[in-house]
């Protein structure tokens, strides 16, 4: 799996954990015992017809509206779950992990993440967790910050 692969080259300091298959981020916060606020979801989307990843707090939805500004783009739109499996060819079908560099994809990260000390996601499986520091995180991934989602209501 690439994400292990990363995170072992630099000696950054994880924690990989199981819980029952959850195939939701929110899932997988209530798993891990985990705020959602902590837990973050990659989001692919085609800004021009260029695939982005997206991260967000899995609490949180994204407005594409924002983003499509915040990027001047004259389109975003949701990538589609067939796009999505073939860029995440390693991994369980919506359990990507939140490392666009390694698919060779952009990465924006919420503005909401980005005071936050950690970052739990999914490690590629349903049954697997990933945590890591989110300075670690920030500089294994450089990503761009905007603020492009809001928190959903339950």
């Amino acid at each position: 799996m690439r994400v292990i692969e990363l995170l072992d080259k630099p000696a950054v300091r994880y924690e990989v954990t199981e819980h029952p298959p959850a195939f939701t981020a929110q899932q997988m916060a209530a798993a891990e015992h985990e705020p959602g606020k902590y837990v973050a979801k990659p989001v692919i989307v085609k800004a021009d017809g260029k695939y982005m990843m997206c991260v967000l707090s899995a609490c949180y939805k994204i407005d594409l509206g924002a983003l499509k500004s915040q990027l001047g783009a004259k389109s975003v739109e949701l990538a589609e779950e067939k796009e999505i499996g073939e860029i995440f060819d390693d991994c369980e079908l919506g359990d990507g992990p939140p490392f666009g560099n390694l698919y060779d994809l952009p990465t924006i990260m919420d503005k909401a993440l980005e005071t936050d000390d950690h970052i739990t996601f999914q490690a590629g499986t349903h049954e697997k967790a990933i945590r890591m520091s989110m300075d670690d995180y920030r500089k294994l991934v450089e990503p761009k910050i905007l603020e492009f989602s809001y928190h959903m209501t339950s």
